[in-house]
């Protein structure tokens, strides 16, 4: 049978990947960020998944914003890396799980979750970005991927509690299904930044570092975390740590932490990663 083994949070910062892509990873400002996902890369090479299940939101790219579904599964053999304006990221193309994704939507709409289903899609930096992270630059992806987006950008956003149980709904169908998968979820986005108006540049490092800790000792106080929060302590962007809560959801209630990383500043952005395993 699958399982999930661990979940990943990651920020997923688009000047990120323009870094990497451009041959500036190795230069003073982007250099400590890169090294500091040195122990994640190593760790996720060892794990060796199948499958990743990744938490995004698009940016405006395979969704209008005319129209945004709050919960969008991808269900494709592949996904083309998305032109967001300046072409598409020089990234391999992502590969579909296509059994494990159909048998998701129908998991997922069974327990009452009213999912987008989305048969073909580009992908923008909000999931490319958390893949070159964790896995460097390779001349393919190590593993499959199954894309769910997530709305983080139109008002009304899920809640941190609705985002929690539907990670849960997610490990009872990963856990219901009948090949042998090795499987791991990121959750993306965040941390604390504000991209716009008088607050713009706003970092709130206590915050993230309390968010980081009750990913393992106190899921539950961050599921009653209100939207208002999230907008007055990390910036109108932190909402996306919602998606986090994807990620912890699908996880058991007893885990462990393998590792943190927390840098200021990544191109006015807080940037977090958490490696969480199950006991």
């Amino acid at each position: 049978m699958a399982k999930i083994l661990a979940g990943v949070g990651t920020s997923h910062v688009p000047a990120i990947g323009a870094a990497l892509d451009t041959g500036k990873a190795g230069e003073p400002y982007w250099k400590p960020i890169f090294d500091g996902y040195q122990r994640s890369r190593e760790w996720l090479a060892k794990v060796k998944p199948d499958v990743v299940i990744l938490v995004y939101n698009d940016h405006g790219t395979a969704f209008a914003l005319d129209v945004v579904p709050t919960f969008a599964l991808g269900i494709a053999a592949e996904y083309q890396p998305a032109d967001e304006g300046w072409g598409p990221r020089p990234v391999p193309v992502v590969k579909g799980h296509l059994e494990l994704s159909r048998h998701l939507a129908e998991s997922l709409i069974f327990d009452e979750f009213d999912l987008a289903i989305v048969n073909e899609m580009a992908v923008d930096h909000g999931l490319t970005v958390p893949l070159s992270l964790m896995c460097g630059q390779p001349a393919e992806w190590p593993f499959k991927v199954i894309p769910l987006a997530v709305n983080v950008v139109q008002y009304p956003p899920p809640t941190g509690k609705r985002c929690f149980a539907l990670g849960r709904a997610i490990r009872k169908a990963v856990e219901n299904f009948d090949q042998d998968l090795r499987v791991v979820v990121f959750g993306t986005g965040g941390m604390s930044h504000q991209l716009h108006g008088e607050r713009a540049g706003l970092i709130n490092r206590e915050w993230d570092n309390q968010f980081l800790d009750g990913l393992t000792q106190d899921p539950q106080r961050l599921v009653k975390i209100p939207h208002v929060e999230y907008m007055r302590e990390t910036g109108a962007e932190g909402i996306e740590m919602v998606m986090w809560l994807i990620m912890r959801g699908a996880l058991n209630d007893n885990v462990k932490e393998v590792y943190r990383f927390y840098h200021v500043p990544g191109s006015n952005t807080a940037v977090g990663n958490i490696v969480i395993e199950n006991k």
